[in-house]
């Protein structure tokens, strides 16, 4: 919210697919009245726009669709209750009109409903039906999916809908090119390819003519304006060519079709078009994710001690929750009693659940493990750490430069330039031709809109941005989209987080060693840590698996220390040394000198013992992956500077940095700390890659130029990632950086190549020759010139398949 009245509007936006198409939205909102701050996020597919009233965001609505976009709007009609009067029904429609996010709203008193058009981003019908009780009435809703799930849900059905259609295209296009290139003399050959081409340009190319004229409307014009105007005049200069063919046989002509141009153009530009939305696709999926950290339900202690189910939505502060074994922590909080370890490794990123005991901080999104207590709640809603986490990734993802913006950039002005040289060769032929001079000067227009078509250079950064994903997912690289690939290549500085990245993310015994080398009592040391809650103990139980369960009596879990168990009249413990020392245990000076050993390398370090002495001394820790320092050394090798961020603490920190060769490490980093490093690096000129495998990282990703998860890591990490590992092998990362420097090497050639191409194919076309020696193209080899030269960029980019990215 901005002052007084003013208030940001999220409007989720449609077909904006490009940085030209942005900078139309943007320069449509500047002129809506009212609209006094507007920015376009094309990567997080909104614009945010602050407003001071609800009228203006309907202007901007409009403003938006007559620009030839949409904008994501639900319609719907609700039945209103307890209506008396037609006043009553002008205060419900006035309260609803003024809710965030509302575009239009009408009561209609005759028939009791109200229909509202709103943004499923901003408001739902819950919050509607809210506002319009706050004044006395009621909404009669149903019960609704989320806001986020109603956007999903339309993304899927319109990236469903350009399938079809691409898939349609390519099967109807076909036929035609095959009749196009070699069997023009067969009986009905122009009939059977208009046939085949009339619904690939009217049916599953419309699109393009609609957004055409809308954008002609407003003195614009976008790829859609080529491909309407190259497809369009193709397909209607070959339907006068097949209907009046004796027009040109009576001026010593050939009547040519080119129904296969206008039918191959749509069909290749809808797979592009199929190719960039699924690329797109998974930008919202990591909001998807973080939300679904946070469970639906609660359940709330009342005053009068009864347990009540409730929604997430209807928590307020001070709520006393109760959670059990295994339920994910709704809210953030204060435990008021209970205790039990909590899984937090999707906010802290450390393997080690931790022990939360009465007047601990417990958040939203983490997840108890085996016991059970009550919290009281201090944050709901949007001031969850979780809700945080969720907000700083979608603003980090807002403020990414769109991917592709360069090619957009040069159709914006390539667009109007070739329309002005079509117009330019018609008009000189006609002034200067002679004899069919209108003719020479239809058909050099004609060719020049087809040999000008941008399937050469749509398809430049396209297919090698592909190949060059597909190269590195045969390599165990999941790379999201060409922006991160042309950065990678740039990268100077990696910032990689310890726990599940440079380390394995899960706790392991390293070592362990028995009074005397004696391990008879080992069974008895597996069969208490198979019993005790503690997370180290999963470790100890994994290490001695296959070991025989011994019966025990008497078990009992020390909360912060350890557990103990009776077998036959003796008592054993496994815990800590403070453990020990509080039941008088003597441990020999051979244990207690491995024990500071291994102290001193950072690793966790447990004891067992029987009533009387220590029986063995266990150090666990979380091991650096073996390819870790391998991987260190060869980045430094390309003259990276490497930094280590961890929330573990410093003598932990410093042993990693030691054994893996890193000079620059921080421990005790918080999540929103590991951002603001990032940052500080970028402001000193760096490209800098972040590293990381959990929630926790999740914003320093989104805020890094070029953000790298590791597979094994958290769901949401990879999805706000722009590259995956996926066998979280840090080896990976200076792959990754060879094969973006091929791939941007093949995208730079394959646009040169775009661009001679149609450097000297359009004066050719337009008839420059004529003069010198005669020479006229022909459009149906410009046709074939423009496939041609799509073929040669597509040949280049599979170049890339053979060219080796390992050291």
């Amino acid at each position: 919210m901005a002052t007084d009245n003013t208030q940001t509007i999220f409007l989720s936006l449609e077909n904006v697919e490009s940085e030209h198409c942005a900078l139309i939205v943007d320069k449509g909102l500047s002129q809506v009245k009212g609209v006094e701050a507007h920015k376009v996020e094309i990567n997080n597919r909104r614009a945010a726009i602050t407003v001071n009233n609800n009228e203006t965001v309907a202007e901007a609505v409009k403003a938006i669709k007559n620009l030839g976009y949409g904008v994501t709007t639900v319609k719907h009609t609700f039945p209103v209750l307890g209506m008396s009067c037609a006043s009553c029904a002008s205060s419900a429609q006035t309260i609803v009109e003024h809710e965030p996010g509302v575009v239009n709203a009408s009561v209609n008193f005759g028939t009791g409903n109200l229909t509202v058009e709103y943004l499923p981003n901003m408001t739902d019908a819950a919050r509607l039906q809210k506002a319009v009780q706050s004044v006395g009435y009621d909404l009669l809703i149903e019960d609704e999916t989320t806001q986020q799930e109603t956007l999903e849900n339309i993304h899927a059905e319109k990236f469903q809908k350009l399938k079809k259609k691409t898939i349609w295209a390519v099967i109807l296009a076909l036929p035609v090119v095959v009749i196009g290139m070699f069997y023009m003399d067969m009986p009905y050959a122009n009939e059977i390819m208009w046939l085949f081409a009339t619904p690939v340009v009217f049916w599953l190319g419309k699109d393009f003519y609609i957004n055409a004229w809308k954008q002609a409307k407003h003195r614009s014009a976008n790829m859609d304006t080529l491909v309407a105007l190259s497809t369009g005049i193709a397909y209607l200069f070959s339907v006068f060519n097949m209907l009046f063919s004796d027009f040109w046989h009576q001026r010593g002509l050939h009547a040519h079709v080119y129904f296969e141009a206008a039918a191959v153009i749509i069909a290749f530009i809808l797979l592009g078009r199929l190719l960039e939305e699924k690329a797109k696709g998974n930008t919202s999926t990591a909001i998807k994710k973080l939300m679904g950290l946070q469970p639906k339900t609660v359940t709330v202690i009342r005053p009068d001690g009864i347990e009540e189910q409730v929604a997430i939505e209807n928590v307020n502060v001070d709520d006393i929750i109760v959670v059990k074994p295994g339920e994910k922590i709704a809210v953030d909080g204060i435990v008021t009693s209970g205790n039990s370890y909590v899984d937090e490794s999707m906010l802290s990123g450390e393997p080690v659940p931790v022990l939360k005991e009465e007047n601990e901080k417990v958040f939203a999104g983490t997840i108890n493990q085996k016991g059970s207590f009550r919290f009281k709640a201090v944050k709901v809603g949007k001031e969850t750490m979780l809700a945080q986490i969720i907000k700083m990734v979608q603003d980090a993802q807002g403020s990414k430069a769109p991917v592709q913006k360069l090619v957009d950039k040069i159709a914006g002005i390539f667009v109007p330039i070739v329309i002005g040289i079509a117009i330019l060769s018609f008009i000189l032929w006609v002034l200067l031709g002679g004899d069919n001079s209108v003719v020479q000067g239809l058909l050099a227009a004609v060719t020049v809109l087809v040999i000008a078509c941008p399937c050469a250079l749509g398809l430049a950064t396209p297919t090698a941005i592909m190949v060059g994903v597909g190269k590195g997912a045969e390599n165990g690289i999941l790379i999201k989209d060409a922006e991160s690939l042309e950065l990678a290549k740039k990268v100077n500085t990696v910032v990689l987080d310890k726990t599940g990245t440079i380390t394995e993310g899960r706790p392991q015994v390293t070592d362990i060693q028995w009074l005397n080398n004696n391990d008879s009592t080992k069974d008895i040391l597996f069969s208490i840590e198979k019993q005790s809650e503690h997370p180290l103990a999963e470790a100890v139980v994994k290490h001695l698996e296959g070991v025989a369960i011994t019966p025990l009596t008497k078990f009992d879990s020390i909360t912060g220390k350890g557990a103990k168990a009776d077998h036959n009249d003796e008592t054993y413990f496994t815990g800590n040394k403070k453990l020990l020392t509080e039941n008088n245990i003597t441990i020999s000076d051979d244990l207690l000198k491995y024990a500071d050993e291994w102290g001193n390398q950072a690793k966790t370090v447990i004891w067992f013992s029987n009533s009387k002495q220590a029986l063995s001394v266990i150090a666990i820790s979380d091991k650096v992956k073996e390819t870790s320092i391998e991987a260190i050394r060869q980045m430094r090798d390309m003259g990276i500077d490497l930094y280590m961020l961890t929330g573990d603490n410093e003598t932990t920190a410093k042993a990693i940095a030691q054994q893996t060769g890193i000079h620059h490490y921080k421990a005790e980093v918080l999540p929103q700390h590991k951002a603001d490093f990032i940052k500080e690096l970028q402001q000193q000129g760096k490209v800098v890659a972040m590293v990381g495998d959990g929630i926790n990282d999740s914003t320093a990703l989104a805020t890094s130029d070029v953000s790298i998860a590791m597979g094994k890591g958290s769901d949401i990490a990879m999805d706000v990632a722009k590259m995956t590992i996926i066998s979280s092998d840090l080896t990976k990362i200076p792959q990754a950086i060879r094969l973006s420097k091929q791939t941007v090497a093949t995208i730079k050639q394959n646009l040169f190549w775009a661009f001679i191409y149609n450097t000297i194919g359009i004066p050719i076309a337009a008839g420059i020759l004529y003069p010198i020696n005669g020479f006229l193209l022909n459009p149906m080899i410009a046709g074939a010139a423009m496939a041609l030269s799509s073929v040669s960029v597509v040949t280049n980019s599979l170049r890339l398949k053979w060219k080796k990215i390992n050291s």
